[in-house]
């Protein structure tokens, strides 16, 4: 097995800086906003001032397509895939945060850059769980710069509102040119996640393409809750209940068993994905059908330093690794253990438990094969 590859400091911890999520303590809290302070942005968001907006209608302004060779093809050694371009059903794969630098507010959308990379691992890592029933799509955007998260709400939602109306434009586009009349999944994680909460309200739910909907894999949305009153405001869309449900979202984040549940400003929906249910049941090890040790590096270079490419490339995913944790929903968080010692460590954030790096390569199996349950579950029905 080889050793899991990370520039930098601890992965984790930045994704734990980049959602504004840090244990709690004074000396930690002054550390952190020095830190923010120093990292964030010259200026207000002016969305004038960001890069021009992408041209959907050029391949170069997706990470995956059926039509090109890129990572989210990759297959962990032993499974199998659909050859791109000839699934019955697409996936709409909305990547999270890789931008980690203070230069702008919003990606430059430089190629060559370690932002750039940071998607292509996201596509190997995260969309590629989708690639056993589905053809995959996944936009470029001009996300949100990580430091979007630590300042005010009403600064944050302001710069992920401009980013999400790339990913809204990218979907229709997808829609309009890619999709013809196939059933669909919506996946994301983190920053994609959160993208992934207004397209389901303001396009797919709102109009008729929930009817080709298939599910909604919305994983790893943190401190914004996939809550009640969210789901209370949508017509058709619900929380999955079980593993074959269809229209509706799964939802977790995950932290290891000795630490405390996430703080939000509401409850959030907790689905187990060693068992598709939201309840409070303890979900053996044994069910969990593989975990996959992330491909590549992710790129930690952030805040004012250059955003330089690493030229690496995404060659092979690792065989899953089955029954590498067991599973519980407890106060919305699920809870895993700990993966000190484990080819996962270095994915793990220290004192603070936060696994958000491991929501989907604990569980990569689990998600790839519920997936294809939930299509043919539907091919079949309609």
């Amino acid at each position: 097995m080889k050793a899991l590859k990370i520039t930098g400091i601890s992965f984790l911890f930045i994704l734990l800086v980049g959602i504004g999520l840090y244990v709690s303590g004074y000396g930690q809290k002054l550390a952190f906003q020095a830190f923010a302070a120093y990292g964030k942005p010259a200026g207000d968001f002016l969305p004038e001032d960001a890069v021009q907006a992408p041209d959907y209608s050029k391949n170069e302004f997706w990470a995956a397509l059926p039509t090109k060779d890129d990572p989210a093809d990759l297959v962990p050694a032993g499974v199998q895939a659909i050859t791109q371009g000839e699934g019955e059903v697409d996936t709409f794969f909305i990547h999270p945060t890789g931008y980690l630098k203070s230069s702008s507010w919003t990606s430059p959308m430089d190629v060559n850059s370690a932002t750039e990379e940071n998607t292509l691992w996201m596509m190997a890592n995260q969309a590629s769980a989708y690639n056993g029933c589905c053809n995959i799509y996944a936009p470029r955007y001009r996300e949100a710069t990580i430091f979007s998260y630590f300042g005010a709400v009403e600064e944050r939602d302001e710069v992920l509102r401009f980013a999400y109306e790339d990913v809204k434009r990218a979907f229709d586009y997808y829609i309009e040119h890619y999709n013809n009349g196939r059933p669909f999944i919506i996946a994301s994680h983190s920053q994609g996640t959160h993208h992934a909460r207004l397209l389901l309200k303001e396009v797919i739910d709102s109009g008729d393409l929930y009817k080709r909907l298939v599910a909604v894999y919305m994983i790893g949305s943190v401190n914004i809750p996939v809550s009640p009153s969210w789901f209370a405001s949508m017509n058709h869309i619900s929380a999955c209940e079980s593993a074959a449900d269809l229209r509706c979202v799964v939802h977790w984040d995950t932290m290891a068993d000795d630490s405390d549940a996430i703080e939000r400003p509401d409850s959030s929906l907790c689905t187990n994905p060693l068992t598709w249910k939201v309840n409070n049941e303890f979900a053996e090890a044994n069910l969990n059908e593989g975990a996959v040790v992330p491909e590549g590096a992710y790129n930690l270079s952030f805040g004012k330093d250059e955003d330089l490419a690493t030229n690496q490339e995404f060659v092979a995913l690792d065989s899953p690794i089955k029954h590498q944790t067991g599973a519980q929903c407890r106060n919305g968080t699920l809870f895993v253990s700990s993966q000190a010692g484990t080819n996962f460590d270095a994915m793990g954030s220290g004192s603070s438990g936060n696994y958000h790096g491991l929501d989907y390569a604990l569980f990569y199996m689990n998600i790839h094969n519920n997936a294809k349950l939930k299509v043919k579950t539907y091919l079949e029905t309609h």
